[in-house]
C-alpha cells in the first residue's frame, strides 16, 4: 500500500466522524479543494443528510467527482 493510499482512507475515516460530529470547519478543510470518488461522494452525502447538517451537505455536493 502507498502512503498516497493510506492518506485517502485516514481523510476519509476523518470526513466520516466529522460529519457525524456536525464539524463544519473539519469538513471543509478534509474535503479541500481534491476530487473525490463517486461512491464516497454519495455515501457523504446520505452521511450529511442523515445529520440534517445543510452546511455539511453543501460542502459535499459542491465538491468534484475524481475521474477515472
Amino acid at each position: 500500500m502507498t502512503d498516497h493510499k493510506e492518506y485517502s482512507i485516514a481523510t476519509y475515516a476523518a470526513l466520516k466522524t466529522s460529519i457525524a460530529n456536525g464539524e463544519e470547519q473539519s469538513v471543509k478543510e478534509l474535503l479541500g479543494k481534491q476530487p473525490i470518488q463517486d461512491i464516497e461522494k454519495s455515501y457523504l452525502i446520505d452521511l450529511a443528510k442523515l445529520k440534517n447538517n445543510s452546511v455539511i451537505l453543501k460542502l459535499i455536493e459542491d465538491t468534484p467527482v475524481k475521474n477515472r
